[in-house]
């Protein structure tokens, strides 16, 4: 990747600023570029342009009007940030869900995966200079989001999870409606493998692009569909599984190379799995209470207690300490963004400037989950 030219020391160097409004960071991210001609030498990510202290937050409130902020960390995939918040306060206060609640909670969190990672796709490719999967992406993402919307009362920022259960109840409607969309978005899957998965312009420009190999991705805790990309088979729902996830029958999608391309693999192949569990939740789906019996005020017993979820990016960890109170003392997020990010200086030293738009494509961030 480097050449002789990039090797001479001599040759005059500047500096690039790509961000904080630069359509392929996806956010208020900047990244403080050290050139030499086309090739990145050094690389600076700058965060904190959109922090807005959501963990001090959850320390200053009850622990129930903090549920609408987990939508506000990666608002591309609420649902599973709102599971694992509820869940981690039925962990500390011993609130049992009923069957019915669960699976529904893990159909409209897979739903949620696939919407997110159809507009991933749509994205990277346009990073790329393709602009016909977006509207493939935003079409089918469209679909989603009407189902969603109907149960929910919302299209992208969910709060629609309860300690205990869910705020309201499916129907046949979303059943039939979910059934329709699944049967629909396995046909959909072969032409984007026709549009994109096969296409030359897109296996060149991502193929031994950004090789993260599996101890980079451990020594800095990435996790995701980026670690799974580098041939790792870890995922929360099968390594530490809740919920109803230990009785479905689903895979773990991973790559061999761990390059752009191993990564973009992973989703789309992670799409089709998110059918096959939304399609087993909605089988098992019993009749009974959507909503468990909780105490009206639950106070956070003075102990610590952590829940992970695997989210559309990676691990999201919960961390809570109580202090008898409805108040929390303390609340740590730990968010798959940051960790993700955190490789990009070492991974992106001596690339292209035209490769590293493809590497940040390929990460899928989510800033304003970096910037709590």
């Amino acid at each position: 990747m480097k050449t002789e030219a990039f090797k001479d020391e001599s040759r005059h160097r500047f500096l690039l600023n790509m961000g904080p409004q630069h359509p392929a960071t996806h956010g208020v991210l900047r990244l403080v570029l050290e050139m030499d001609g086309e090739y990145v030498v050094h690389l600076d990510p700058v965060l904190g342009y959109g922090h807005r202290m959501h963990e001090k937050m959850a320390e200053a409130r009850p622990w129930p009007s903090f549920l609408p902020n987990t939508a506000r960390m990666d608002y591309l995939a609420a649902l599973p940030y709102n599971h694992g918040y509820v869940c981690l306060i039925e962990k500390l206060a011993g609130v049992e869900v009923p069957r019915r609640a669960e699976c529904i909670r893990v159909a409209t969190s897979e739903l949620n995966r696939v919407a997110s990672h159809l507009l991933w796709l749509g994205a990277f490719l346009l990073d790329l200079g393709a602009f016909t999967p977006i509207l493939y992406g935003f079409d089918d993402r469209e679909q989603i989001l009407d189902i969603l919307e109907d149960i929910t009362g919302s299209r992208l920022t969910y709060s629609y999870f309860r300690v205990g259960g869910v705020y309201r109840d499916v129907d046949d409607r979303f059943v039939e409606n979910t059934r329709v969309f699944i049967k629909r978005m396995r046909k959909r899957l072969d032409i984007y493998n026709k549009l994109v998965t096969d296409n030359i312009i897109f296996i060149k420009r991502t193929e031994g692009i950004g090789v993260i190999s599996p101890e980079m991705a451990r020594r800095y805790g990435v996790t995701g569909a980026n670690l799974r990309g580098s041939g790792i088979a870890y995922d929360i729902r099968k390594t530490e599984p809740y919920s109803i996830y230990p009785e479905l029958d689903f895979e773990i999608p991973v790559g061999s190379r761990g390059d752009c391309f191993d990564r973009y693999l992973v989703r789309i192949k992670e799409i089709e799995q998110s059918l096959r569990i939304i399609e087993q939740a909605l089988d098992m789906l019993p009749e009974g209470e959507f909503r468990g019996k909780a105490p009206k005020k639950i106070k956070l017993p003075p102990r610590a207690a952590s829940f992970a979820v695997e989210a559309a990016r990676g691990e999201l960890v919960y961390f809570m300490v109580g202090q008898d109170s409805d108040v929390p003392y303390r609340l740590k997020v730990r968010v798959p963004s940051y960790a993700n990010l955190s490789l990009i200086a070492e991974l992106c030293q001596g690339m292209l400037i035209a490769d590293l738009v493809s590497v940040m494509g390929s990460l899928d961030l989510v800033i304003p989950e970096i910037d709590r």
